[in-house]
């Protein structure tokens, strides 16, 4: 095991096919190699389409970048982008709704999730799919209603609905008891 820890992600659009208008990853990190911590790789019409990262622990935000974020999302991997120390804090019931905030010097962020579904369990093997070097056991919650307001002003789209494991699913979800592998 490489990490432990949670990893909601929050992707809004315009329509079924149509481009992410926002794109969010959070991190709450138990265990990983550069130590526990949050962070929030964010890009947005909010923060002019551009990547922005939030961190309590820039060391294990550039180890994320580095290996499963920069994996799962290649734009996020590029170091040129400043880590913005950032504070951290959560609060609701995965049943219901679930709320991360993120609060730096100029910004508040908040990401909330709503209208939960059923959770599935996730479990890959590492390189079981190409490109992917690294497995994952997860717990994947969807949430058929999502919203990101930056600084009071709320980022356009909504999520949208999927299918995963022949359940109804989304593009925002809750990640809950997520751990990466890798070969040995």
């Amino acid at each position: 095991m490489i990490l432990t820890g949670e990893n909601p992600f929050i992707r809004l659009s315009d329509g079924v096919d149509a481009p992410a208008t926002t794109n969010a990853s959070f991190w709450r990190i138990q265990f990983c190699p550069a130590g526990p911590g949050h962070v929030l790789y964010l890009r947005s019409e909010l923060t002019e389409d551009r990547w922005r990262i939030y961190s309590d622990n820039i060391a294990m935000a550039r180890w994320l970048q580095a290996t499963v974020q920069g994996m799962l999302n290649a734009e996020t991997a590029e170091t040129a982008i400043p880590v913005i120390d950032a504070e951290f804090e959560r609060s609701g019931d995965a049943r219901t709704f679930w709320t991360e905030r993120v609060t730096s010097w100029d910004e508040d962020i908040a990401l909330t999730w709503y209208d939960i579904g059923d959770p599935v369990l996730i479990h890959t093997q590492p390189n079981e799919d190409p490109g992917r070097r690294y497995g994952v056991c997860t717990v994947l919650v969807p949430a058929l209603g999502a919203r990101l307001v930056r600084n009071g002003v709320h980022a356009a789209g909504r999520a949208q609905p999927r299918e995963r494991e022949g359940r109804p699913f989304s593009t925002c979800a809750l990640a809950f008891s997520e751990s990466w592998t890798e070969t040995r």
